[in-house]
């Protein structure tokens, strides 16, 4: 048990951000890593250049990392958006123009989780039109994530650093997953449970993870307080992914931290090198 016995990925929209987008792989695979995750690369457009889409999978497989997780377009993330899928007009529209693009790359590279981050609430906008809409835009992404034999990602963020996004503990999640996997009947929905976020809301960690394992598609950590690599805070990470372990999480566990004031080839000292590698 422990550190060495989970499947680790490296989030590169996170850490290596030093270094451009093409070379992060590279730069993970250099730390040790053969599997990483992206949120949505082109913040700009929901529909790159096909030769920008083809330059980051060639980047991957020169690299040997593996593409576990690809978030849809989020709008401006990082930044003060966290998601389009609920927000009415242009970004809803841009969030539908992407759905089969981040599908298919994702199934050009072997990528079978796709995250869409719900949206926040919008001032003048009647929250349940929002939900309306995001059932029908996770419907949507739902359908084109099973074409390609993908799971479909639901996240809840933190309030404190969130405060206009809805699903902000893993019931309000859950709930809309089982709203999606309802309204499709393809049982492809699934939980992303960050340690992080649900220990920022002050969720009972371990009554989270006995509660929701079975609907768990996707685990990501970092240490709180201040998000940093494990060990930097007080969460007792280790302890918890046992225990997800134990309750029958069979995936992968992302690393979605921020390296600090060091180089995030440097980030990476609380996991031996013997365990980076994934098996």
């Amino acid at each position: 048990m422990g550190y060495p016995d989970q499947r680790f990925d490296v989030n590169l929209s996170i850490l290596f951000t030093e270094l451009p987008l093409l070379e992060r792989p590279a730069a993970a695979a250099a730390a040790g890593f053969t599997a990483v995750e992206l949120w949505w690369p082109w913040i700009e457009t929901p529909t790159p250049p096909q030769a920008e889409l083809d330059a980051l999978k060639k980047a991957l497989d020169d690299a040997g990392t593996q593409l576990v997780g690809l978030n849809f377009y989020a709008g401006q993330l990082p930044g003060p958006d966290r998601g389009a899928l609920s927000v009415p007009g242009e970004e809803s529209d841009r969030f539908r123009a992407n759905i089969e693009v981040a599908a298919d790359f994702a199934a050009s590279v072997g990528c079978t989780a796709l995250n869409a981050l719900y949206g926040n609430r919008v001032e003048g906008a009647d929250p349940q039109v929002q939900d309306a809409l995001a059932l029908e835009n996770l419907v949507l992404a739902a359908r084109a994530a099973d074409r390609i034999g993908a799971i479909l990602l639901v996240e809840t963020l933190n309030k404190p650093e969130s405060p206009l996004y809805p699903l902000v503990s893993a019931p309000a999640a859950i709930e809309v997953v089982d709203k999606v996997n309802a309204a499709t009947g393809l049982g492809n929905a699934q939980f992303l449970l960050d340690l992080y976020h649900l220990s920022m809301n002050g969720e009972d960690l371990s009554q989270v993870i006995k509660a929701y394992a079975a609907k768990t598609g996707h685990v990501q950590i970092a240490d709180n307080p201040g998000r940093g690599a494990p060990g930097t805070g007080t969460l007792p990470l280790e302890r918890l992914l046992d225990e997800l372990k134990d309750a029958g999480y069979p995936g992968w566990v992302g690393l979605e931290y921020k390296p600090g004031d060091r180089p995030s080839a440097e980030a990476f000292d609380w996991l031996p090198a013997s365990a980076r590698a994934a098996g």
